[in-house]
């Protein structure tokens, strides 16, 4: 597997996102769980897809800058058809690599309450609960979380 960055219409990236967003809607019961602004190629700092030996999109993930220091993680999924096998923990590394390669120090983000997985995830890559920030604050579905780099 092999992780590219990519421009953020990036076709591959927009049927993963597409993807996403189908999934939390049925896990939330509405398409509008994300209270946040919606990250868009005017924002997006980095976005990644990793593709398996053949090019198949397998996962995506995207980083926005809060400021010169600081980001937060955004856009982190994998395929259902190819969870399990590290997907994510690479697409994590790869962002974590190109944020600090940006000069950032630290890294927030937002997950969901139905999101185990996702918990899971940052809580085992040495992710710290936080009080929820900016948009988050006062949702009930959103988890916050953050790491120093």
């Amino acid at each position: 597997m092999i992780v590219h960055e990519r421009p953020w219409d990036d076709p591959a990236g927009e049927r993963l996102r597409a993807a996403q967003r189908a999934e939390m809607a049925e896990r939330y019961g509405t398409d509008d769980s994300d209270p946040s602004t919606p990250p868009s190629a005017a924002d997006v700092t980095v976005f990644v897809v990793l593709e398996d030996e053949s090019g198949e999109a397998l996962a995506c993930g995207a980083l926005r800058a809060i400021d010169a220091e600081h980001g937060e993680l955004k856009r982190m999924f994998v395929d259902p058809a190819h969870r399990g096998r590290g997907a994510s923990r690479i697409v994590l590394a790869a962002l974590e690599q190109k944020a600090r390669d940006l000069g950032w120090t630290r890294l927030v983000l937002e997950t969901g309450t139905r999101q185990h997985e996702a918990v899971g995830l940052y809580e085992s890559s040495g992710y710290a609960a936080i009080e929820p920030f900016g948009p988050y604050v006062g949702s009930a579905w959103s988890l916050c979380y953050a790491k120093e780099l």
